[in-house]
């Protein structure tokens, strides 16, 4: 393989708006509602009035003692409650004992809560809206004799027994304050659009796990829990889930579709709406596992056994190869056990416990083929996406799948699984290329838009870092468009059908990109903002507090307002290029004037790397450089979560990209909300976003004006020429659809399948075949570079040899 380093791009500086809480927010109270009035007891201990209002001498004022739940199936059961995850409340009326405003305010006589210190107290039922409680009769005696009797003057020689009451009386409201929220949110909810989806799987009870013959829920520990719960993985092992953030997981085998975790009480649960610009994407990468980096190591290394073959181990091709080769120690198989074990469970609970919502994931085009003389280990990576699926629903976060290697390469970088040349809308091979991704969208797109899969894979990156440069704007933003009516045309158009489209900016300015897609549906613009690939600095970390609010936040601002949602979907710690292979494999670094026409070294890289000998004020400079870049890019990813030991040294040889490794000694934030306010933005742009750019009203009526100027092909192709000039596919080949994950539950000494998780295709309607080759045109090598010439003849004088394209897709208008 020919290697052709490509030169370092200069990361356009990223994208800032406003905080989504005050930096005064209390961080564990519940979200607000939208009646400006509420508010919550004792939050102002003005309040609950005066201590001496209605409680004996002595006794201490209470926090809760109203009915919150009834045991027996004779009384009402439901309490609606700001803190329920849904608001809703049964149907036929409402009445005193299905809200909190009972037995929570003492009226001092008055008839019912109008008059005395609380009228107009605490209320946290929004549809029960004026509804008076009724007469203080013998409900009164009923219910508020226990509450009089606990604050009874306490009497001599009862100081024990009031103690141990006290200590009873905690312990309650602790367990309630796991079991009622878990039942409002998770279990009475049953997520609506996924157990519906579920409820398709038979006509059955056993295939509509989301409700039970009785219609009484069940609160079972195996299955749902919070901080300090105990966690069984699939294999059997066991950990205790740490979140101090108020999320909570939740898994079923008999009801896998249920979206009802949360990360943290922060963040919307997965059958919640995500309001983007308004919630904030809080995510990390999960780089490196199902599309493999060198630098990213694992632990045995991948790469490291390779170094010394005739074509070391480089890039993913080069790896696939020479694992091919090295049937002694497990052959291509190596692959899968790196899958196995360097993203598990634990990570996804970690991740939640960390105080992020999102993660990224990038997965290579192999997860779903590979052509002829295409080494990569083939669909085994899928399987391991559809287990980060079901982690990240049972741990409440959602998903950013990002298509990160694609056919010939976008960019000639490693990560593309090839190092070398770019053949992708560049070359003699672009505009097939182009078509196999176009494939590869479609059938991801047509996955993910399942309603089983669309609450947790929410946002689809459907080309990672490409050449614009290279390629031209023109040729990529045609590509945009095209991918753009392939995903939608599987999901629809509006909120909750399909996918947020995440589209990588091409390393070119965001001002070029402004304008380009009016009125499209639910598409944010990426970019990945790095200090470390240009010019190298001595400079001390600490000199860098400030250097992402100054350098992203305003771009961000100005890009939110102009393009709609921004997010960096890669960002890291990293201020020099130093750590090993971040370059590439042997490539050496800028920093000491190793890597290639890098020019005079500027230092040792030990004081950068060698973390484990950080002093306190270098950590504490370290996490400074993350808040200031948490807070300027707002919407962001951490590149990445893991770093692996080098299996040289024993340790991570690159520091400053592991978020994991940051928390666990002490230089990445430990709540990542601590990042607010940290740039003083004193100009941020405001949300939210405009109704379209979110799915609402106007959402895909891209002027017809707009869609023809970018009809797809391009009529060029950059280094190919003419698109009639160069090898090109028919769609007439076979479909290929993904695999669903199974779920069964024993009953007995036999395993059932518990629910339908689709068939992988979410639009029936589209049939079109996928890209194959002409039997009587000839093809190049898809990965042979640019300066090659096409074939010629292209195609035998009986072959019809022109642009065939599928079916027009038709962008239907919104709903609504």
């Amino acid at each position: 393989m020919s290697s052709n380093i490509q030169g370092n791009v200069n990361y356009d500086p990223l994208p800032l708006t406003s905080d989504d809480h005050p930096t005064t927010a209390l961080y564990n109270a519940p979200p607000s509602p939208s009646s400006p009035s509420f508010h919550t007891p004792q939050l102002t201990p003005a309040d609950l009035g005066v201590d001496s209002a209605g409680f004996p001498l002595g006794a201490s004022q209470p926090r809760f003692l109203g009915a919150a739940l009834y045991d027996d199936g004779s009384a009402p059961h439901i309490r609606n409650s700001y803190a329920s995850t849904h608001n809703s409340v049964p149907s036929g009326g409402g009445s005193e004992y299905t809200g909190s405003v009972y037995a929570l305010n003492d009226t001092l006589g008055a008839s019912p809560l109008t008059h005395g210190p609380y009228a107009g107290g605490y209320r946290d039922d929004p549809s029960l809206g004026d509804l008076p409680m009724s007469p203080m009769g013998q409900s009164q005696a009923r219910f508020m004799e226990e509450k009089r009797a606990a604050y009874t003057p306490p009497r001599a020689k009862s100081k024990r027994n009031l103690i141990i009451l006290v200590v009873l009386a905690a312990l309650l409201l602790a367990i309630l304050a796991v079991i009622i929220p878990v039942y409002f949110t998770i279990i009475k909810p049953n997520s609506d659009k996924n157990s519906s989806a579920s409820d398709t799987s038979s006509s059955t009870a056993a295939a509509n796990p989301t409700s039970t013959s009785t219609g009484k829920p069940t609160v079972a520990a195996v299955v749902t829990g919070g901080n300090g719960s105990m966690v069984t993985t699939d294999d059997g092992s066991t950990f205790t889930y740490s979140n101090s953030f108020g999320g909570y997981w939740y898994w079923d085998e008999n009801d896998p579709f249920n979206n009802g975790a949360r990360a943290q009480s922060w963040s919307p649960a997965l059958n919640e709406t995500f309001r983007y610009g308004i919630d904030k994407i809080r995510g990390v990468n999960l780089g490196g596992w199902l599309n493999t980096e060198p630098f990213m190591q694992v632990a045995p290394a991948l790469f490291e056994p390779y170094l010394n073959l005739a074509q070391p181990a480089v890039d993913e091709w080069t790896l696939s190869e020479a694992m091919r080769s090295d049937t002694a120690n497990g052959g291509i198989s190596q692959l899968e056990n790196h899958y196995n074990t360097f993203i598990t469970e634990q990570d996804f609970a970690e991740i939640a416990g960390a105080g992020l919502n999102y993660v990224r994931i990038p997965l290579g085009y192999w997860a779903i083929e590979v052509h002829p003389g295409e080494p990569f280990l083939p669909q085994t990576s899928w399987t391991y996406f559809l287990k980060a699926i079901k982690w990240a629903r049972k741990y409440g976060i959602r998903i950013n799948l990002d298509l990160h290697a694609v056919p010939g390469s976008q960019n000639g970088w490693n990560h593309s699984g090839r190092l070398g040349t770019i053949n992708f809308l560049n070359g003699p091979m672009g505009y097939a290329n182009a078509q196999r991704t176009l494939d590869y969208i479609r059938i991801l797109a047509e996955f993910i838009s399942q309603p089983q899969y669309s609450n947790v894979v929410t946002m689809f990156g459907i080309l990672n870092e490409p050449q614009g440069t290279t390629v031209g704007q023109d040729a990529l933003q045609r590509f945009y468009m095209e991918a753009y009516d392939i995903i939608r045309n599987a999901g629809g158009i509006g909120q909750n059908n399909g996918p947020f489209i995440s589209f990588h900016d091409g390393f070119l300015p965001r001002s070029a990109w402004a304008g380009v897609f009016p009125d499209a549906d639910r598409m944010s613009i990426d970019t990945h903002p790095y200090l470390c690939f240009g010019g190298q600095s001595s400079d001390p970390m600490s000199s860098y507090a400030t250097t992402p609010c100054t350098t992203w936040g305003g771009a961000v601002n100005t890009s939110s307002a102009n393009l709609g949602l921004t997010t960096a979907g890669e960002f890291s710690n990293a201020v020099t290029d130093c750590g090993l292979w971040l370059n590439g494999v042997n490539l050496g670094t800028r920093y000491e004037g190793t890597y290639p026409g890098s020019g005079a070294s500027v230092g040792s890289c030990t004081t950068w790397t060698d973390w484990q000998n950080y002093s306190t004020a270098t950590k504490t400079a370290i996490r400074n450089f993350a808040m200031a870049s948490m807070d300027a890019l707002q919407d962001y990813f951490f590149w990445t979560w893991k770093i692996g030991n080098s299996s040289i040294t024993g340790k991570v040889e690159t520091p400053h990209w592991s978020y994991q490794l940051g928390l666990q000694n002490g230089w990445m934030p430990t709540d990542p909300r601590s990042a607010i306010g940290y740039c003083g933005n004193s100009n941020p742009w405001s949300p939210p976003l405009e109704a379209w750019q979110t799915g609402g009203a106007g959402a895909g009526n891209i002027p017809a004006s707009v869609t023809s100027a970018m009809a797809w092909p391009p009529p060029v192709i950059s280094n190919g020429g003419p698109i009639a000039s160069l090898p090109a596919y028919t769609p007439t080949g076979t479909l290929i659809t993904l695999p669903v994950p199974t779920f069964t539950a024993s009953s007995g000494s036999a395993a059932t399948a518990t629910a339908n998780a689709g068939s992988g295709w979410a639009n029936s309607a589209d049939t079109a075949g996928m890209y194959v080759d002409i039997s009587s045109c000839s093809y190049l090598d898809p990965w042979i570079g640019p300066t090659a010439n096409p074939p010629s003849p292209l195609c035998s004088s009986a072959a019809r040899r022109r642009y065939e394209p599928r079916e027009p897709i038709i962008t239907p208008a919104p709903s609504g």
